[in-house]
């Protein structure tokens, strides 16, 4: 099949190369978002998608939206067959949704109707999901509400951060797309309506959203720092300052012990030691590996308290 491709981020890219690298369909285009200022120099950067299909040789349309008319005309003259897209950013009016011969097929990162919208898999985390997994759909008009064409699942491990499933969603996941459009051609696949028990939603995670609220359990302390790390990146402050947090887990009751930490010590409170830096919660305390302080790079928790000389009784605000 003749393909236009849309997509932006880095975990569009294995998508995109893996219809690249099939016999069966041609990637006429691509489509990804417009070049962006990035960095402290502030230069216009390609997307992650843009840069793969100008490696490849491929057309990129960089519309400012999808509504845009020129775009319209543009897919128009290609003539795609199917459209495949994976976490594109832009939403899709019903004239262009129309304009390839199967329609737009979208590559979502959750088990739809679950977890529908711009942070399947960062909700699927701090909700402590066990199982996830990927969706192919028709895009109609609503939020990821077309009817489905292919599932696959993947269990979420304990310890997984949202890039690290991410990652390997991404890369599974390609291969969901690539059977998808290859059903799709061989007319074996019909779409399905998605039920109507099970909707849930997963808005787009700000900064702000990222902050850490020491008063939760630390479970949910737990989830949280892994389901916005690596971005947006969990974050708290002391002394008015932002300290942003990397690595942290439930610390287990042999080294709350070896402390002489009370399992209850007080939300946000800080107690560190030889072996271990603890921050208190509602429940239990959560050990802090590594951090970024204001100003520095990420390092090891136990090297920054060596070298900031905090007073005992420092809380995280």
């Amino acid at each position: 099949m003749r393909l236009v491709f849309a997509g932006t981020p880095e975990v569009a890219v294995p998508s995109l190369r893996a219809l690249l690298d099939s016999d069966a369909h041609e990637v006429v285009a691509v489509v990804s978002r417009p070049d962006a200022r990035t960095g402290r120099g502030r230069s216009l950067s390609r997307s992650p998608v843009a840069a793969a299909a100008d490696a490849a040789g491929i057309e990129v349309l960089t519309p400012p939206g999808a509504r845009d008319p020129e775009f319209g005309e543009r897919l128009r003259e290609l003539a795609p067959d199917a459209a495949p897209v994976v976490a594109y950013g832009h939403l899709v009016p019903r004239p262009v949704l129309d304009i390839p011969t199967h329609g737009w097929i979208n590559l979502h990162f959750s088990l739809l109707p679950a977890w529908r919208g711009a942070a399947p898999v960062n909700a699927a985390i701090a909700a402590g999901d066990e199982v996830t997994g990927a969706t192919t759909f028709r895009l109609d008009e609503g939020m990821d509400t077309g009817p489905v064409l292919g599932t696959m699942t993947e269990t979420i491990r304990p310890r997984d951060t949202a890039g690290e499933l991410l990652g390997r969603l991404a890369d599974a996941g390609s291969g969901l797309l690539l059977a998808t459009l290859d059903g799709i051609e061989a007319g074996r696949l019909r779409a399905e309506p998605q039920p109507q028990d099970g909707v849930s939603y997963a808005g787009k995670i700000t900064v702000a959203d990222a902050r850490v609220r020491w008063t939760d359990p630390a479970i949910a302390v737990d989830r949280h720092i892994r389901s916005v790390t690596p971005a947006p990146g969990a974050w708290t402050t002391m002394g008015g300052e932002r300290v942003k947090i990397g690595v942290a887990r439930p610390a287990d009751q042999s080294e709350i012990e070896a402390m002489g930490s009370e399992s209850s010590l007080a939300p946000g409170r800080i107690r560190w030691g030889k072996r271990a830096f603890l921050v208190g919660t509602a429940s239990a305390p959560i050990l802090i590996e590594k951090l970024q302080p204001p100003g520095k790079k990420m390092m090891e928790a136990l090297d920054w308290v060596r070298g900031a000389r905090l007073e005992a009784g420092t809380v995280f605000e």
